[in-house]
Order: C-alpha cells, then structure tokens, then sequence
C-alpha cells in the first residue's frame, strides 16, 4: 500500500467565513489576508494505491466552470490533478474509486468534464462514491448551502451509472486498509477516510479540520451548517486522535500537509508537521 498526495492548485476564501467567529486580528496571524480579506487555501487529495485498486479521495474545484464562477475564487498556483498524478507515473483513466467526502464544489468538482455540449464523468473507469445521506441532501438543498452544490458537479455521476453508497455506519470498512468514520457538522454525513498505513492511523479530514490554524476549538467555519455539532466532533476526535497518536492530513491548509497533535496548557495543538511523502 502507499500514499500519495494530490493538489489541484489553490483558491481563495473569505478569511472571516473560514474562521468563524474569530477574530481577524487573530486568525490573520495564521493565514494572513489580501486587501479584499480573502486568503490562499490548497486543494489537496489523496491518492490510495491498495492492491489492485487505485483510489482518489476528493478531486478538487475542476475546469469546466465558466470564467465569472471561477473569478470569485481567483484559481492560483501550477498545480493540476493531471499533473499531479502524471508526477507519479498515473493517468486519470487508471483510477478505480474516486471516493467523495461530500459534495462541495471544491471537493467534487473535478469529477465531472465537458465534452463538447455533454457534461460526463472525468474518471472513466472509476466507481464514484458517496452515501445516500449526503446525495439527498445535496441534491435537494437548504437555502443557504446550495450555492456549494452545483448541480453539473454532481447529477451527471449519477447519470453515467458509476455512482454507488457507502452506508452510513461508523468505522465501516471501505478496503482492506481503509475505514470511513461520519460526522454531521460541515454538512449532513461527510465522510472522512481512516487509513492504516505504516503501523499508524492517517486521517483524511476534509472539512472537519480545513488546516492546523482549526485545530483550536473555537475556530469552526462559518460554513459550516451545525457549528455547535462541529465542535462536539472537534473535541471528540481530537482528544481520540491524541490518545492514539493520528496523523491529520489536511485539505485545505496552504502550507501543511501533515501534523500530529500534543496537549498543551492551552489545548490540544499541532505537534509535528510535515509532508506525506516524509512519513
């Protein structure tokens, strides 16, 4: 089995919506801001080789939006999935699972591609998986979350019939390696990868933890839909990831990959921090 980390290039968010109600004063010190008070955050998958199976987990904002979508969220770096993965010797084609957290554009959105006026799966060979939970929230959504459920993004993977269910049970075994643990507070039933990889525990954590500046546990998103459900999985995981020595690996952080976590007289914080490709 092996890892590998993914990125898709970098996008710009809101620093007060990704940091909730922290003050800028502080939380600018973490990811400091532009003039417009929008700050630099990665797109970053993994890559699971397990076996004969090839699995992506996320995939990134994609390229098929018009030009004044995108404009909002000012796409930076030379980063690209493509890229990415021909870097390790892999093509989009070889992937066997693209396993989706939820259904965010900028973690789904490269699922989905144009071809000519025909919208059709990016990854031809890959079963597409996300839970029946989450599908339906998504495609029917609130108010005030649906502008983060793009129906391109999401309708054609049904439609292409490579779409199938995780059920929504904790600690549900999705390989041989590989668990799915479900929380509710970003949005209803994300699914965050548990990977067993050179005898300790690795945890993908989507938007659960975005970056290491939201390990404290005050500093919960705005986006998120159940903020208060947010921090009682906060606090839940983290005191289990301290206990049992995890590795976090981060989505969204601009700099960090990977940290461990420590106890201090503050809380829980970052201990360690480094690259996948180093552990």
């Amino acid at each position: 089995m092996k890892l590998h980390t993914i990125n898709t290039g970098n996008f710009k968010l809101d620093g007060g919506a990704m940091f909730g109600v922290v003050p800028k004063s502080i939380w600018n010190k973490l990811n400091p801001s532009d003039e417009n008070n929008l700050c630099s955050w990665a797109m970053r998958c993994l890559l699971i080789e397990d076996g004969n199976r090839l699995i992506l987990v996320d995939n990134g904002i994609g390229n098929k939006q018009d030009a004044k979508f995108l404009g909002h969220y000012y796409l930076h770096g030379d980063d690209s999935l493509d890229g990415s993965l021909q870097k390790i010797g892999f093509h989009r084609n070889d992937i066997t699972d693209v396993f989706l957290t939820h259904l965010h554009f900028d973690h789904c959105g490269g699922s989905i591609t144009r071809e000519g006026d025909k919208l059709v799966p990016a990854f031809k060979n890959a079963t597409y998986w996300s839970n029946l939970r989450h599908w339906e929230w998504a495609t029917k959504p609130n108010e005030r979350e649906k502008a983060s459920f793009l129906k391109e993004n999401i309708l054609p993977i049904e439609q292409s019939g490579q779409l199938k269910f995780v059920e929504p049970l904790d600690g549900i075994a999705f390989g041989k390696h590989m668990s799915v643990r479900f929380v509710n507070g970003h949005t209803d039933a994300m699914m965050l990868p548990q990977i067993q990889y050179k005898d300790r525990t690795v945890i993908f954590m989507a938007d659960l933890l975005p970056s290491t500046g939201h390990i404290p546990l005050p500093y919960v998103m705005a986006y998120d839909m159940f903020p208060l459900t947010t921090l009682q999985e906060k606090k839940a995981f983290l005191t289990e990831a301290v206990e049992k020595d995890y590795i976090l690996f981060f989505e969204h952080d601009p700099v960090n990959e990977c940290c461990t976590l420590q106890m201090t007289e503050k809380g829980i914080r970052s201990k360690d921090t480094f690259r996948l490709a180093d552990f």
